[in-house]
């Protein structure tokens, strides 16, 4: 297992120099644990010198999900001085750092350290020779809410949520309806005053590059009741983690600012679209694309593979890349979401899809669009990257492309063609039967696929399981 790497001087003369010219007072050092939400502390500026780089900085890992035991809790923190941006949300100037956690006996990376793990993954791929760079862009959708209420004990149950977009509220006799929602499955591209969320999207935007996140596009997605979509401009496998979560960060802090929130839920609203997050990828070696070719839909062998690998490990990767009890609410066969195990070059309901909007080489690239906005992204990248390589090694043959419209085909026809897991349990499964390409290169650990199980299964899938739905009292109660 690799030590943290020493920092560069420059790099973090760098940090010291924003310190100085934004006259920073306060330093927060942000990690992430091992489902993927950042956790964080902070520092002033007067606690805080050159030797923190070099030296770390101690935190409690046994209060952190997924992190150490009780008796053995003492862990450090390494800031990346290359991630650092001024947080764009504090009253006072305040500084935000990456870092990465390691033992503080060995000095050694921690194994459960998803960044970490995402850092094995870039190693791995240029240990193989296959390629130096791997190429990742999510397009992650969410909902932007005016209220949400939920609760959950013994006797009760329940959840509202609530939008001023929602259709429900188009007959709402209130203050200020003015009509003109989104109706169910109709919001995406209309412009205002249907869609409502422009200049709030657009702050978000600005936000994001203000702080060094490139972005290509936003708008408004298909579903009623605000849901948004927001696509960064791709980047290399870990740094496009770290810009996930500071996307996050920013969607829900501009929206906090307005009033409003964010969920990232895969499937939070009945009868209307769910929020995926597609994720385009590619390999590259010594600046050259390693996609592109004269196969199928422009694609090389080595990209062809590559979908092999995606294909055959789905099942497994959906414990990584659909983390949550909710995500199998979206992935439904017979509707709109890419539950079927094919490739096309067009077609939305297979779960990769090559994109065919330029002819440029350096834009070819596959898309796994089984994912959703839960996953975290060190982990869930690092497993579609595993996985694809996977299929580069062993030449693995995704088969046939399905270039039909998947709602006209016959079960008969379907038979053949293999599905995303029906739950988190089918997934949790699957990932425990199929993970040894996970753990090449070390980049995924034994105890870390048994560690994600084990909190998965003890702590979301079961629980859920045991207690009764709200619906199931309209079905059930007078039996």
């Amino acid at each position: 297992m690799a030590t943290v790497k020493t920092k560069t001087s420059t790099s973090v003369d760098k940090v010291f120099k924003i310190i100085k010219d934004r006259d920073v007072r306060v330093i927060d050092l942000k990690f992430t644990d091992l489902l993927g939400q950042w956790q964080h502390f902070s520092v002033t500026t007067s606690e805080f010198n050159e030797e923190v780089f070099e030296d770390g900085i101690g935190f409690d890992g046994s209060s952190i999900r997924g992190f150490q035991k009780i008796h053995e809790s003492d862990m450090i923190l390494f800031p990346d001085p290359e991630s650092a941006f001024v947080d764009p949300f504090t009253a006072v100037p305040t500084l935000s750092l990456i870092c990465d956690v390691a033992d503080p006996i060995t000095r050694e990376n921690y194994s459960r350290d998803p960044r970490n793990i995402a850092r094995k993954a870039e190693s791995y791929l240029k240990s193989t020779g296959i390629g130096d760079t791997a190429f990742f862009g999510p397009e992650p959708e969410f909902f932007i809410l005016d209220n949400i209420r939920f609760d959950q004990s013994y006797h009760y149950g329940y959840y509202y949520i609530d939008s001023e977009e929602g259709f429900w509220n188009s007959g709402a006799n209130g203050e200020a309806n003015l009509g003109h929602k989104p109706r169910y499955k109709e919001g995406y591209f209309p412009t205002s005053p249907i869609d409502s969320l422009q200049d709030l999207r657009t702050e978000m935007v600005l936000t994001m590059e203000s702080i060094g996140i490139a972005v290509e596009v936003h708008h408004h997605e298909v579903a009623t009741a605000g849901q948004t979509e927001i696509d960064m401009k791709r980047a290399t496998l870990t740094r496009m983690a770290d810009n996930y979560l500071t996307y996050k960060y920013v969607t829900k802090n501009v929206a906090k600012k307005h009033g409003k929130t964010v969920t990232f839920m895969p499937k939070p609203i009945f009868g209307d679209n769910g929020s995926g997050m597609h994720v385009h990828q590619s390999i590259w070696k010594a600046g050259k694309p390693l996609f592109a070719g004269t196969g199928y839909a422009g694609l090389s062998e080595m990209a062809m593979y590559y979908i092999g690998g995606l294909l055959k490990h789905a099942p497994a990767l959906c414990a990584l890349t659909n983390p949550t009890t909710n995500s199998y609410k979206r992935l439904v066969p017979g509707f709109e979401a890419p539950v079927n195990l094919a490739y096309s070059q067009r077609n939305r309901s297979a779960s990769v899809r090559i994109p065919m909007y330029s002819s440029n080489p350096k834009a070819k690239r596959i898309e796994f669009r089984c994912p959703d906005p839960t996953c975290n992204p060190y982990l869930g990248f690092s497993a579609m990257l595993m996985a694809g390589l996977d299929g580069v090694i062993n030449k693995i043959d995704p088969g046939k492309p399905l270039d039909k419209d998947i709602y006209d085909m016959t079960p008969e026809q379907l038979r053949d063609v293999p599905s995303t897991p029906g739950s988190l349990t089918e997934a949790l499964d699957a990932l425990e039967r199929d993970h040894d390409f996970l753990l090449r290169g070390d980049v995924f650990s034994e105890d870390v696929i048994e560690t994600w199980i084990e909190y998965k299964t003890d702590k979301e899938s079961k629980p859920m399981q045991l207690r009764p739905h709200p619906f199931e009292f309209m079905l059930y109660y007078d039996a």
